[in-house]
């Protein structure tokens, strides 16, 4: 029944979990985090629940357009009960600007196969991923795929390279001017300041975190799956396999280093966790066995959600 329903695109499955993440969020604000009206500044959390539905038409964009799988509501499915399995990051509104831009970011690189306008879409990509540094100033580390995706189709054209300085250039002038309007030239020194919390990373945090642990192991087994049923589906798409997986490490990387309080930056591993885990449901061939694992990612992580609350 589930996978009759999001094995086809349409409209119904946007509106179902649109209403559901619109529900979700205000539950995860009202009764996880024990706000009351009086606590929750309306505007600004109208704007992140905004973006947060966004992102699920992004996501699915993306998918369709780079073919990453097939016709289906499978990605924004488990787009959406990625935030079940880890209701806190809701709670961060940094999480969901940053997780929003790198997917703008993505969306530009993954479109450098075409190997038109790539210089265009090397700046885009590098402004994108800029400007969600100003949220988790560890994201600026995203422009490794950068490097990896001039590296991988276009590495002879040195113009390539240059454009990532006219990013850098581009970025720092808007952004130093924006913050001489609003007279905070001061958060360029503090926010870019890179320390790392040894302290906090050692024992590296998300060891310490069961949940967190499996989420990390169960997509590296999704992605070595995903990978050898790729083995015969030509270079194309086992080259832009690449591109998510290293974004997935990056991801990781980000969550480690990023050690400030009220912050969980998992969500920024949704989009290639998403990828790995539609890839692995695709391969799998008994329709009864696929309908159990869509009932069970729906219904756990619910209940482990109301029991939490």
């Amino acid at each position: 029944m589930i996978s009759s329903i999001f094995e086809k695109t349409k409209p119904v499955n946007f509106i179902i979990l649109l209403v559901f993440l619109f529900l979700f969020y205000w539950s995860v604000q009202f009764y996880l985090f024990d706000y009351t009206f009086t606590d929750i500044k309306m505007v600004p959390s109208i704007v992140v629940l905004t973006i947060l539905l966004f992102s699920v038409f992004v996501v699915d964009f993306v998918v369709k357009r780079n073919k990453l799988t097939s016709t289906n509501s499978f990605a924004i499915l488990f787009f959406t009960l990625l935030f079940v399995v880890f209701p806190e990051t809701l709670g961060d509104s940094n999480a969901v600007f940053t997780s929003f831009f790198l997917l703008l970011a993505m969306r530009r690189l993954l479109s450098i196969k075409s190997l038109k306008n790539i210089k265009l879409k090397i700046f885009d990509a590098g402004l994108w991923i800029c400007i969600s540094s100003v949220f988790y100033e560890w994201a600026i580390l995203y422009l490794l795929l950068v490097f990896a995706a001039i590296y991988i189709y276009d590495p002879k054209n040195i113009r390539n390279w240059l454009v990532l300085l006219s990013v850098g250039f581009c970025f720092f002038m808007i952004l130093y001017s924006v913050l001489v309007i609003m007279n905070e030239t001061s958060f360029i020194k503090t926010h870019y300041a890179f320390v790392i919390n040894y302290d906090a990373i050692f024992p590296i945090k998300w060891w310490s975190s069961l949940k967190f642990s499996i989420y990390a192991l169960l997509n590296m087994a999704l992605a070595f799956s995903t990978f050898i049923h790729l083995g015969k589906s030509g270079m194309g798409k086992v080259i832009i396999m690449r591109l998510i997986a290293l974004s997935f490490i990056i991801g990781l990387v980000v969550n480690v280093l990023v050690t400030s309080e009220n912050t969980n930056a998992v969500m920024i591993t949704f989009f290639p966790s998403v990828i790995f885990i539609v890839n692995y449901l695709e391969s799998i061939k008994k329709p009864k066995f696929l309908e159990l694992i869509l009932i069970s990612s729906i219904v756990v992580p619910i209940l482990v959600f109301v029991t939490k609350l």
